[in-house]
């Protein structure tokens, strides 16, 4: 029998449905937030495949159209591969839900989010997120729950929970918390920071811990309700005990790597350091598996939990880095401009043995991107895209396309520089920027951020300001805290926390954050956002030595696009019936051309000349008569008291007889005829838009002053 567990989440009605629906899965909730419903599945294996080390969790999160009432495009006319945002939605839940299962915990498992209906005001991800933290909750499947994801935004300097709009935030984190475990002496229904991800317009440090705490706050509702479920439905969770590592083997593992791992990572240089690292696993497992192969798992696990312990104490009780760097020092940076001589802009980013090779391509509107979602379609004048070969970590892999850590470092890299990429209308390009990472050791995406802000400006791009990265390391022990700026891979995978963070110097624009403790509190947040501004600011410095403002012109390569405004209602004369006039233009010029609803005209060409030509013939289809003006014109009609002249496409006037010629002329037709070609002035525009031309008047003008056709 269904049961329905309700409760308020910040300022709407939440309802989370059980034994309703896919009742075979080990969990399964259909969360209901406004009117936006989720369904969401969690099932994991009963046995183990032979071998496993690792947790192998996948998190499907799939938008289905009739959600929104739409049918899907392309000719299947169904739901296909995950677009961006399911992607990125993924990842969100992923990242969240992986590091609270049990360490030992390799059991295959598989959590589906299906979206089913949404409203366009309650967003589904903080359904979904919500949903997996329900459904692993009272399944049999062990997790260290609950959680909950709430939005942040920011709307007339006001911080809000779960807005129904973004439209005008400055401000956009989606905060993942979880409760507080038992014992930690924390509170009942304390809130522990657990993952961030987030945009901002380039707010200060504060705003983003007020946002934090606030959503930590909201939380709080939701964290009592799934406490509720657990407690009168929950299934009893599965036996499993955590493998018991020998204390006799532990010692002559230790024995055995001890040395060796210290020595390696008094070692600088990452693949010197990894050969040596690499050198004193395999001599161990060797030794120790000689005689029984079937230890190898356990010896490898082993194996990693020391080398993991002897870096955490060579940072925490030696106070030593790897490369014998302070906790605040930033690795050695340098930078290049303009090295790829046909793009239209470039840049190398250099920090420590990380590089971004970073290219800018200038395109028209005809070149946007177009994302179509259930709750709309978006259109994107600027994209940033992420490739990480395998040769930037000395590996050798089949090269695919684009996975999901991809698709999210391009994501956190978009938003990190969007906030100062000029308007369309102060720069109406379309700008497509590749961050392809050629030597990685930590912090890829940050240097796809710095490396994407030189390129920018390489290519021209008026950026309103400059926006550098970097990724913030934490290791803790009780009172002991490190905090660690630009961490290396090694230091990444040691450490507690990965948190990056983007922006000028006036302002943060982007963040992520990844922990994989409890205990984050708002002083260790603040130092970790201080030293990162730090940091920040000192990078932006080190770029600005090598380029400090965007160049005044763009490469000789890229388009040049010129922008034009005509009356919307002329904009029919422009395309031409069965868009003749526009197709004309195109073919004789070479140009490209788009007619915005508003009248706006862009032309773009690389070619100059051929540009002018264009606006030309665009001027001549469009143009508006002016008093005083001349124009050769084409007599459409004859009359006994004059003639009617077109003088622009679609604009005619009226000769007058008497100002045909200057002496007195008796018969139009002695004149003019019909088809003739004739010089007029144009002497008056009367309140309804007549026109009054004059012959008479345009008889002694000099021919460079008439306006002739450019067709």
């Amino acid at each position: 029998m269904s049961q329905i567990f309700k409760k308020a989440f910040a300022g709407s009605d939440l309802s989370i449905k059980v034994h309703y629906i896919a009742g075979q899965a080990d969990g399964a909730v259909l969360v209901t937030y406004g009117e936006t419903v989720v369904l969401v599945t969690i099932v994991s294996a009963r046995s183990q495949r032979e071998g496993l080390d690792f947790l192998p969790l996948t998190v499907d999160y799939q938008e289905m159209t009739f959600a929104a009432g739409k049918i899907p495009g392309g000719f299947f006319k169904r739901e296909g591969r995950p677009n961006e945002r399911e992607i990125l939605i993924c990842r969100i839940i992923d990242r969240s839900i992986r590091p609270l299962f049990p360490k030992g915990y390799n059991f295959e498992t598989q959590l589906i989010a299906s979206v089913l209906s949404v409203d366009g005001e309650h967003d589904p991800d903080v359904a979904a997120l919500l949903g997996a933290s329900a459904a692993l909750q009272i399944s049999n499947i062990p997790f260290n729950g609950p959680i909950a994801g709430v939005r942040i935004g920011r709307l007339d300097g006001k911080l809000i929970a779960n807005p129904t709009s973004m439209q005008d935030s400055d401000l956009d984190m989606f905060i993942v918390g979880r409760k507080v475990v038992p014992g930690t002496g924390g509170k009942p229904y304390d809130v522990n920071l657990v993952m961030l991800e987030g945009g901002a317009k380039e707010l200060g440090e504060e705003d983003i811990v007020q946002g934090i705490n606030l959503a930590l706050e909201s939380m709080r509702p939701v964290m009592e309700l799934q406490d509720e479920m657990q407690k009168a439905i929950g299934k009893a969770k599965r036996a499993f005990t955590p493998p018991v590592i020998d204390e006799a083997l532990y010692r002559k593992i230790s024995a055995l790597v001890t040395e060796g791992f210290k020595e390696a990572y008094g070692i600088s240089e990452k693949l010197d350091r990894y050969g040596k690292l690499r050198d004193v696993r395999e001599k161990a497992v060797e030794t120790l598996c000689k005689e029984d192969p079937s230890l190898k798992p356990i010896v490898e696990h082993v194996i990693e939990k020391i080398d993991r312990g002897i870096l955490r104490n060579m940072i925490l009780s030696q106070k030593r880095r790897v490369g014998g760097r302070a906790y605040d020092e930033i690795r050695a940076i340098s930078s290049e401009v303009g090295l790829l001589p046909r793009t239209h802009g470039s840049a190398l980013f250099t920090r420590g043995e990380t590089q971004a090779l970073v290219t800018i391509t200038l395109g028209t509107s005809r070149d946007e991107q177009r994302m179509d979602y259930i709750t709309g379609e978006e259109r994107r004048s600027f994209m940033l895209h992420y490739n990480f070969p395998p040769f930037s970590v000395g590996e050798v892999k089949r090269m695919g396309s684009p996975g999901r850590r991809e698709v999210g470092h391009g994501a956190l890299a978009r938003r990190a520089l969007l906030p100062v990429i000029p308007s369309q209308e102060e720069f109406p390009y379309t700008i497509r920027t590749v961050s392809d990472i050629v030597a990685s050791n930590g912090s890829s995406s940050m240097a796809s951020v710095c490396g994407g802000a030189l390129s920018l400006m390489d290519a021209g791009v008026p950026l309103k300001d400059v926006v550098a990265g970097i990724a913030m390391g934490l290791l803790k022990e009780g009172d002991n805290v490190a905090v660690l700026s630009d961490i290396l891979g090694d230091e990444d995978h040691a450490g507690d926390m990965d948190f990056k963070v983007c922006g000028t110097k006036k302002g943060i624009t982007a963040l992520q954050m990844d922990i994989k403790i409890d205990g984050i509190n708002e002083q260790i947040l603040r130092k970790a956002l201080q030293q990162a501004k730090d940091g920040r600011f000192f990078i932006i410095d080190k770029m600005k030595e090598t380029l400090a403002e965007p160049r005044k012109e763009l490469s000789q390569y890229a388009p040049r696009i010129i922008t034009m405004k005509i009356r919307p209602d002329r904009i029919r004369d422009l395309i031409g019936t069965g868009g003749k006039n526009i197709r004309q233009i195109v073919a004789e010029t070479g140009v490209n051309i788009d007619v915005e609803d508003d009248g706006t005209v862009l032309i773009a060409s690389t070619d100059l000349e051929a540009a002018d030509r264009a606006i030309a013939m665009v001027k001549w289809l469009t143009e508006e008569a002016e008093i005083g003006k001349i124009y050769m014109g084409t007599v459409k009609k004859v009359v006994d008291f004059g003639a009617f002249v077109e003088i622009l496409p679609g604009t005619e006037g009226l000769v007058h007889i008497s100002q045909l010629d200057t002496k007195r002329v008796a018969k139009v037709t002695d004149v003019v005829n019909e088809g003739d070609k004739i010089p007029v002035k144009v002497i008056e525009i009367d309140s309804n838009g007549k026109i009054r031309l004059s012959r008479k008047d345009a008889l002694g003008a000099d021919v460079a002053d008439s306006k002739n056709s450019p067709f």
